[in-house]
């Protein structure tokens, strides 16, 4: 299998894993990864589950599709993260429950846990709102990604984005439990927000998280 059959098989076992997963029900939602002067991006109005490796619809930088298939809707948003951020290799949208809730109430969801670092900074943003499919949504999800992996959009649902598809259903994944704690713990009153700088300090530790920074020796029993 060539690098671009790999990945179109990628993207659909992506996009049915948000199905799965329950981040994206029928059509909504969609998953694009970088590939040569563009990117492949699932369709628009079919459902995630069922979607096949020649459905993933190239479009390039330049905005034009290369398919017979009509590109998702927010393709724009795609296209423009890529533009803007060379880092990022993979987008995943999504309309999972929790998500759309809090975006609906239009909140940030601020330092409850520290594993909101996860997203890449002290909290993690609501986008202002814009019909879906436009350039203003775009412009409002890319502001609310400055500096950040992941944000809410108002009354829409939610962006996360990584290196690798894997990197970015994860944090889709994360972000839409973290929706789910910060909605259960607002019912009993105010959570306890974690101050800026031991923020930053998890911020700091997430850099060497994990496998990143490994400094144990071979023969450790640390996991």
């Amino acid at each position: 299998m060539n690098g671009e059959a790999a990945l179109r098989a990628a993207l659909a076992e992506t996009a049915r894993q948000t199905v799965v997963q329950g981040l994206n029900q029928s059509a909504s939602g969609n998953v694009s990864a970088r590939w040569a002067d563009g990117f492949l991006v699932t369709p628009s109005g079919l459902p995630g589950a069922t979607l096949q490796p020649a459905q993933m619809v190239f479009v390039g930088l330049d905005g034009v599709a290369r398919s017979e298939l009509k590109p998702s809707s927010e393709w724009r948003i795609h296209r423009d993260l890529y533009v803007a951020r060379p880092e990022v290799h993979a987008v995943v949208h999504a309309h999972s429950p929790h998500a759309v809730s809090l975006s609906c109430l239009r909140r940030a969801i601020p330092p409850f846990h520290y594993m909101v670092a996860a997203a890449g900074g002290r909290d993690i943003r609501c986008a202002d709102y814009a019909t879906f499919g436009t350039e203003a949504l775009s412009h409002a999800v890319l502001a609310a990604l400055q500096d950040r992996r992941a944000c809410l959009m108002s009354n829409h649902g939610q962006v996360a984005v990584g290196a690798t598809l894997d990197a970015a259903l994860d944090l889709a994944l994360e972000v839409e439990a973290l929706c789910a704690q910060y909605w259960r713990a607002t019912l009993m009153g105010e959570p306890v927000l974690l101050d800026d700088a031991e923020m930053d300090v998890v911020l700091e530790r997430f850099r060497d998280y994990g496998q990143r920074g490994k400094t144990a020796s071979p023969s450790s029993d640390a996991a």
